[in-house]
């Protein structure tokens, strides 16, 4: 556990972070820190996730004064595991690109890790270069460190003829003789195709070499060198003869020794979903031009009991319909999705845009072995990381639905078939019948989930009519676009009596819906079930009642709480902001302090001066006094 010196740098954080802490794997990866407005403050990578991370908030007095300040404002911890210490430091580079975090070291150059390009041109050029361009060029990379894309450069200008200069060698420059052959033609490095002496089919074959090179297909090229090479030495040709036997050494060393991975065109989305009784994770790793750009998940609730492949469509589904990313041409999953499914959400791609504004064909692909099989692999560890962590989380909070005792007792009451952990209540406001407005309180594992919280303006109907209201508001809920947005409860509880009750069930017949609903009245907390003639009474002191109330009685809160808004809105718009010169801010400060629309109109100019302006004052008096008039 941290000591004295941790909480002095971390004041009141230390302990939620703690158990945190104490989950993170002993893996490469990189974390981010974030401060209480969820914004990422610092990223960092490590070989080993869980000591990198805690090495924080121990041995205070080693931390430079930036980093204290930093640590004191760290609020929440986000990781993405890697499965190595190269892709990390990719992955640490890209997100510090993209989120600009407030403490990491701000490069002033914006140097980026170095590619190799092929130009996409007649007669194409080959150098290092650290931006990516949609040009129609090749790109090789990243490569981690400059010094090894140069000896990769060294071994290509060893080997091939590659022209360094940076003429546009068009068609008809070339045949009007413009340039001349510079020194790289003489010592033999070039063969002069800025002069025609080398015609553009002879150096596009060897540009198509070196891309095989490139990737990592040096077995054909090293054949095709060696066969040159005995050529030279029949013909008596040591001097070249050699000169080919120390490329292909070279070459073959550089086989044996790099590993260079090409820039993979394919942009890929690789899904994973990790799932435990009623709770699931999902993650998603957007690789783009060949780099992991990030991770995102989402938590799923009342999972229990789906098959993994359901968890996983659900998974694509939602993704694919909300977010604004353009679509990849591949998508990686560890289950293969049933066909109809796949059809169907094929069909939902395809009506999407690609990175070249073009209909996007998308190959759904479940690798079995290989570096695409790993990185499956790495996307489901943090599926199941972020899932567990998220589990501790809710067992510190108390919302895990075995720890209240009063769901078990609702289940029991009710003959539900599982616990109510998601209970959703509604109730009605108006005066007189105008006004009004129903409420929907949402409480999830007894407790209230504000997030989910909705209110409704009720327009279907005139006059008081409290089981229209209530058809109006069940029918919004669970027949409009909140049916989408928000999942559907295991509870239904309507703050009424039978007739409410009744309203609401047929309200969701209509919607085609089946969901337990009850009604709970004011007057002797009776609980009333749809189509029952008698209610049921609950013991005072039980633990169900308490909850069934505690839920009620907010939603009668938030409903006159918002029913008054209504009001207070309309009361404005009507009988004050119709005085010229007088706007809701002033509208609102005079009804704050004289406490009602009368009282203004009562009030003499004297003490409306108290309030606003001499202006004001008199023309709310002169308003006040004409509407007085017979």
């Amino acid at each position: 556990m941290p000591n004295a010196a941790e909480n002095a740098l971390n004041p009141g954080n230390t302990a939620d972070l703690e158990k945190t802490l104490s989950g993170l794997p002993p893996s490469p990866g990189v974390y981010q820190f974030k401060d209480r407005k969820d914004r990422v403050i610092y990223v960092g990578k490590a070989k080993n996730l869980r000591s990198r991370v805690r090495s924080y908030f121990r041995g205070g007095g080693r931390h430079t004064g930036k980093t204290k300040i930093m640590i004191g404002r760290i609020a929440a911890l986000d990781v993405i595991i890697t499965s190595s210490e190269v892709e990390a430091l990719i992955l640490e580079n890209n997100l510090i690109k993209d989120l600009k975090p407030r403490y990491n070291i701000n490069l002033k150059d914006d140097k980026t890790y170095p590619y190799l390009v092929i130009t996409n041109e007649p007669f194409p050029r080959i150098f290092l270069t650290r931006q990516v361009r949609h040009d129609g060029s090749l790109y090789f990379g990243p490569y981690t460190e400059a010094r090894q894309l140069r000896s990769v450069l060294d071994l290509i200008g060893s080997i091939f003829r590659v022209r360094s200069c940076k003429l546009k060698l068009e068609e008809e420059a070339v045949r009007a003789k413009k340039f001349r052959v510079c020194l790289d033609y003489h010592i033999d490095k070039c063969k002069g195709p800025c002069e025609g002496l080398q015609t553009e089919e002879e150096y596009d074959r060897m540009i198509a070499e070196i891309v095989r090179l490139l990737k990592g297909k040096t077995s054909g090229l090293v054949r095709s060198l060696t066969e040159e090479m005995l050529q030279c030495a029949e013909a008596l040709q040591f001097e070249r003869a050699a000169e080919l036997k120390l490329q292909i050494d070279g070459l073959r060393k550089y086989a044996e020794r790099q590993k260079v991975v090409s820039e993979d065109t394919v942009d890929r989305d690789v899904f994973a979903v990790a799932a435990e009784e009623d709770d699931a994770c999902g993650v998603i790793f957007k690789i783009r031009e060949g780099k992991l750009l990030g991770s995102q998940r989402m938590y799923f609730s009342n999972a229990g009991g789906e098959r993994p492949e359901e968890l996983l469509l659900k998974f694509l589904e939602k993704y694919y319909m909300e977010t604004p990313d353009l679509v990849p041409g591949e998508i990686f999953t560890g289950i293969a999705l049933p066909e109809e499914e796949r059809k169907a959400l094929h069909t939902l791609l395809s009506t999407k845009e690609s990175g070249q504004g073009k209909r996007k064909t998308v190959r759904f692909v479940t690798p079995r072995k290989g570096e695409k099989a790993r990185l499956l692999d790495m996307c489901t560890e943090n599926a199941r990381h972020h899932l567990e962590e998220y589990l501790i989380q809710k067992q510190k909070r108390g919302e895990m639905a075995r720890e209240n005792p009063a769901l078990s007792a609702l289940r029991t009451v009710l003959k539900l078939e599982k616990n109510p952990r998601r209970i959703e209540c509604f109730d009605n406001s108006h005066l007189q019948g105008t006004d009004y407005a129903s409420s929907m309180v949402c409480f999830v594992d007894g407790k209230p989930r504000k997030s989910d919280y909705r209110k409704f303006k009720l327009r279907s109907f005139e006059g008081s009519d409290d089981y229209a209201a209530m058809k109006e508001a069940v029918t919004r809920r669970y027949g409009g676009d909140l049916s989408h947005e928000l999942p559907m409860p295991d509870l239904l509880v309507i703050d009424g009596g039978k007739g409410q009750v009744n309203s609401a069930k047929n309200a969701l017949s209509e919607l085609g819906l089946d969901l337990p609903v009850i009604g709970l009245a004011k007057r002797l907390e009776e609980i009333y079930l749809p189509g029952n003639r008698d209610p049921h009474n609950l013991p005072k002191t039980s633990p169900a009642l308490k909850l069934l109330q505690n839920i009620r009685d907010e939603a009668h809160r938030f409903a006159v709480a918002y029913h008054r808004n209504l009001r207070t809105k309309r009361t404005l718009k009507t009988a004050l902001t119709d005085i010229p010169g007088i706007g809701e801010k002033n509208a609102m400060k005079l009804l704050r302090h004289f406490g009602s629309v009368e009282r203004v109109a009562r009030a003499s100019e004297a003490d409306l001066l108290k309030v606003t302006g001499r202006k004001t004052a008199s023309a709310i008096a002169r308003f006040f006094r004409e509407r007085a008039k017979p």
